[in-house]
């Protein structure tokens, strides 16, 4: 729970959000996203690896500003699969 705590407030920030009022539906895009990265594309998250938190922060900001449609940006597309190549497991 710490690190859901930690990654939300930084999705809030990142969108310019002070009030809790979003939270709920931002805590569902952040556990979806370490969901995906977890089971489906087998990616060990570390949360103290920058690189990992910021991933999962600009991931969720994504999705919920194009409410999970759209394409994903080739900037994150491209850190996506060097973290499949990096930390994703067999």
């Amino acid at each position: 729970m710490e690190n859901e705590d930690k990654i939300l407030g930084l999705v809030k920030a990142t969108l310019g959000y002070k009030s809790a009022v979003r939270d709920e539906l931002l805590k569902v895009i952040i556990k979806s996203i370490v969901d995906e990265l977890e089971i489906q594309k087998r990616i060990t998250l570390k949360y103290d690896n920058a690189e990992h938190l910021m991933f999962v922060v600009d991931y969720s900001c994504f999705r919920y500003e194009n409410k999970g449609a759209g394409t994903l940006p080739r900037n994150l597309e491209y850190r996506l699969r060097n973290l499949i190549i990096k930390y994703g497991g067999v």
